[in-house]
Parts: structure tokens; sequence; C-alpha cells
């Protein structure tokens, strides 16, 4: 099994995705500051909570009064040819420059944290491999 397959590494993936298609949007908006008419675009918040219940379904057994044992339940894929694109809504006319620059200095922190997180929990996992990172 891959690192990248397990499902804490998918919901990160996932999230990481949201926030590239998010900055692409938020450029749109800015690019499209003087466009007469041009209705200012954002996506639909993403959920991490509901991310992780949605893909990381956990159950356990006691094989022996020692032991437990960990599974995981599948997901179905949110990404690739045939998924639907981040729903876009409609937040009022017009576009405020400094509001929507304040959007993409925040999006751009929340990306560094979870690359963060991502990168650590690869570390974390190395370690307890006995490969120090």
């Amino acid at each position: 099994m891959q690192i990248g397959a397990l499902n804490l590494f998918q919901a990160l993936t996932d999230k990481m995705r949201w926030h590239q298609e998010r900055q692409g949007v938020l450029a749109e908006n800015v690019a499209n500051a003087d466009t007469p008419g041009y209705v200012e675009r954002d996506l639909e918040a993403f959920q991490f909570g509901a991310e992780l219940k949605s893909v990381a379904t956990v159950t356990t057994s006691a094989t022996s009064p020692m032991h437990l044992s960990v599974t995981s339940g599948g997901r179905d894929a949110r990404f690739g040819a045939d998924a639907a694109p981040f729903e876009i809504t409609p937040s009022g006319n017009g576009v405020t420059l400094e509001d929507e620059m304040m959007k993409v200095a925040g999006n751009d922190m929340d990306y560094q944290a979870v690359t963060a997180l991502y990168t650590r929990s690869i570390r974390i996992l190395k370690v307890a491999l006995g490969r120090q990172a």
C-alpha cells in the first residue's frame, strides 16, 4: 500500500486541490475587477470534517484480549474526468480588490498549513517505520 493511498492523505490532497481551484477563482475575480456587470465568485467551503467522515470509516475488533484489528472503509473518487467541479456560488455585484486580496492571502496561508501537515505526517510515518526523515 502506498502512503498516499491512506485516507488521511487522500483527504489532505483533496483539501490542497480545493485551495488550488479556489486560487484560480479568486484570480479571475481580481482580473475582472473592472469588468462591467461581473459578479464576484467563490467556491463552496470545503468541509474537511465531512470529507474525513466520508473517506475514513474505521472499525475495530479484538482478535485477542491484547490485540485490536483496524480496518478502513473505501471511498468514491472525488476528482478525475468524471468528477463534477466544485460549486461556484455568486456573492454579490462587483469585486472589491481589498476583499479579494484578503481572501487570496488567507487561501495561501491555509494551503501552506495543509501542505505542512501532509509533510509532517509523512515524516512521522517514516520515523515509525525506522527510516529517519
